[in-house]
């Protein structure tokens, strides 16, 4: 996971990325299939709950009206399909129902959001992290494509219009031409210097960069505009902007395959980057019923280019020790350029996979860049040559800390695939890494205290456990050092608003703090769910206590009976209950805090707060659907009645449910009683 955040930094923030776009989206693939067949895999700060990358200090901060996602893949044909099939059953639409879908060339540059206000170019920001961008106004001003009033008509008052910038591949190659005479570094490819270019500290050297701009979709505005996608792409044309000329709707998925064949067949002579196609609902009133899940919409999706491969030979096998503890072995290849990009690592995933390509130190490998980060190895081409070295055994000890890395078996007898050190708190890959994560934006969100601090403080003996953190002033002065604002790096100011910042989170919000404890399978998005559904962490800390001491008790049927949390984040967190180190922990650092309540739902709702149960055959809405509406006005979806239901939505066909709703006195309702009750909000 270390590479991965290394990888999103170097694209996102740095501009200097190390894998290409098709690599990093496949292994996404990757590890979407593998949380998907082993949800009990899935880390706590696993790639497919995250979009972008933290705002640079270099920048300021605009924080987006409408959050700037990231898009699914599709990776084939049947993906393409899948999709078209998912919408329909989502909205209950039938076979003979037409199901009209967008697709356009996915433009390989950098996204960027322009706000107008009555017309004119009020702010501009990056995608950042997905809610909050780089304040990029004065350089996105310097932009030939980028109107600094809307022209025609029909505009809202504010809307916030999306795009990509990007280098035409002359303009890029002149540049890296003139760079080269200048004897400086050459760009990577012409994302890397349409993204550099942008995010410039003087917007007199953005003017003088090629930039261009495409746009092609919208975030936040005071009223609608259009009815349907390709309307609203057209309206943008008549404002102003560029749009591409390859944006078509199609009426069948036929269609969508259609386009994206010839899309291939034109990339070379486009005269810039494009890295798949984009396939978008194109009623509007459709995208908002289908809505958003974690960190893409439900309404849209992205079909990538195949990726590239190359050939190489693996040099070493090392072992990496991540946060939760995980062994992943890594490959140290002989560097080889793909695709404009050097690769010299790759992963091999874990044991299973080693033993399923045997593959072994000295091998010629076939490579791919498809994926999350690094590359992945698909085959070895010579096997049988006579002085292979000897198969790659795991190591069964942690190589950090010496303790038994061990596969974990699970409730039906399976073992886990990866091996992981039971070392806990006294491995120092997993205490550093832990603390990190601790302290980290999406956790306690400690300004000042980023990982060269945490490295800091841990060396030193200062730091080692989450409480710690908070008696880091008594703890200098207990182990003899000098007061922090003497040390080097450090100063009176800048020790001040550190100690400040670590005082400020003494009052922890409820989800960032339980995602920042850093238990398996309990991210943030599990992290919200609980907070929004438990509000008080006493209460739910209550039912974690009792769900440990009575795994079928009540309490461990209230957790897991929550829509959107399984067996798996129940389990690790009753598993982290039962640690007596944990308890010590908690206590501790309970003892320095105080956890403010979760956000409770929005009042106005007459389901806010309220848990609602769906049973029977829905016929105005699906399922799904149903259960999206309810949890965005506030309600507590579960999937089983108890003695904290608040209402039952009973369809046609409800049966054991429904009669233990009568049985419990729960309120019951039908679908159109459910529909009525929501209807307006």
């Amino acid at each position: 996971m270390t590479e991965i955040k290394l990888a999103d930094a170097s694209y996102y923030a740095d501009d200097d990325p190390h894998l290409t776009d098709a690599a990093y989206d496949k292994l996404r693939r990757r590890n979407l299939e593998i949380e998907a067949r082993f949800p009990h895999l899935k880390r706590s700060d696993s790639p497919s709950d995250r979009v972008g990358a933290v705002v640079s200090d270099g920048f300021g901060k605009i924080e987006h009206g409408v959050p700037m996602l990231s898009l699914d893949n599709a990776f084939s044909d049947e993906d393409v399909q899948d999709f078209a099939d998912r919408i329909r059953r989502f909205l209950g639409l039938d076979a003979q129902d037409e199901l009209v879908i967008t697709a356009e060339p996915k433009i390989d540059g950098l996204s960027l959001s322009l706000t107008y206000e009555k017309g004119e170019l009020v702010k501009a920001a990056t995608r950042g992290d997905g809610r909050v961008g780089e304040d990029v106004t004065a350089n996105a001003r310097t932009l030939a494509d980028v109107p600094k009033t809307l022209k025609g008509a029909g505009w809202p008052d504010r809307i916030e219009i999306r795009g990509e910038v990007y280098i035409s591949d002359a303009d890029f190659a002149a540049l890296n031409a003139a760079e080269e005479a200048a004897g400086r570094k050459l760009y990577m490819n012409p994302r890397n210097a349409a993204a550099g270019g942008l995010r410039q500290k003087d917007p007199a050297v953005t003017a003088q960069r090629p930039l261009k701009f495409y746009a092609y979709a919208w975030g936040d505005m005071s009223a609608p505009f259009a009815q349907t996608q390709y309307e609203a792409v057209q309206k943008l044309a008549e404002w102003g902007f560029q749009t591409n000329d390859l944006f078509h709707p199609h009426q069948s998925v036929e269609g969508l395959i259609t386009a994206y064949r010839d899309m291939i067949e034109r990339r070379a002579n486009l005269g810039y980057d494009i890295d798949g196609v984009v396939y978008k609902v194109d009623r509007l009133d459709w995208q908002q019923r289908l809505g958003f899940v974690s960190r893409a919409p439900r309404w849209a999706i992205a079909h990538k280019f195949p990726a590239e491969k190359a050939i190489t030979t693996l040099e070493a096998i090392d072992i990496q020790v991540g946060r939760t503890g995980s062994l992943t072995p890594v490959a140290r290849l002989k560097p080889v350029t793909v695709g404009g990009v050097v690769v010299s690592n790759a992963t091999l995933h874990n044991e299973e996979e080693i033993e399923r390509l045997d593959v072994r130190e000295g091998d010629q490998v076939e490579i791919q860049r498809a994926g999350d980060v690094i590359p992945q190895v698909l085959r070895v081409l010579d096997p049988e040559r006579p002085d292979r070295a000897p198969a790659f055994v795991m190591p069964h000890t942690c190589p950090e800390c010496g303790s038994a890395a061990v596969r974990e078996i699970d409730d039906k007898g399976k073992e886990d695939v990866r091996r992981r050190c039971t070392g806990g708190l006294i491995c120092p890959a997993q205490i550093i890494e832990r603390l990190k994560h601790f302290v980290s934006r999406k956790a306690l969100d400690i300004d000042g205290l980023g990982a060269k601090q945490i490295e800091l403080f841990y060396e030193r003996g200062l730091i080692s456990a989450p409480q710690h953190i908070f008696q880091l002033p008594q703890r200098i002065a207990e182990a003899g050092f000098d007061p922090l604002e003497k040390w080097d790096g450090f100063g009176d100011v800048s020790a001040q608003k550190l100690l400040a910042a670590i005082d400020e989170r003494r009052q922890a919000p409820f989800a960032r703090l339980l995602n920042g404890l850093g238990i398996r399978h309990v991210g943030q998005t599990t992290s919200d769910l609980f907070s929004r559904t438990f509000v008080q962490w006493a209460t739910f800390w209550d039912h974690v206590e009792r769900a440990r001491d009575n795994p079928e008790g009540e309490a461990a049927q209230a957790l897991v009976s929550i829509d959107g949390i399984g067996g798996a984040a129940v389990g690790a967190l009753t598993a982290f209950a039962s640690e007596p180190h944990n308890q010590e922990m908690m206590q501790d650092l309970l003892s320095e805090i105080t956890v403010l309540d979760g956000e409770a739902p929005a009042s106005e709702s007459p389901v806010s707060g309220k848990t609602v149960v769906f049973t029977g055959t829905l016929e105005a809405m699906t399922r799904d659907e149903a259960k999206a509406r309810a949890t965005s006005l506030g309600a507590k979806v579960s999937g089983s009645v108890s003695g904290r239901t608040d209402i039952l939505v009973a369809g046609p066909g409800a049966g054991s449910k429904l009669k233990k709703a009568q049985d419990l006195g729960v309120n019951v309702m039908t679908e159109a009683e459910w529909i009525e009750l929501i209807s307006g909000l």
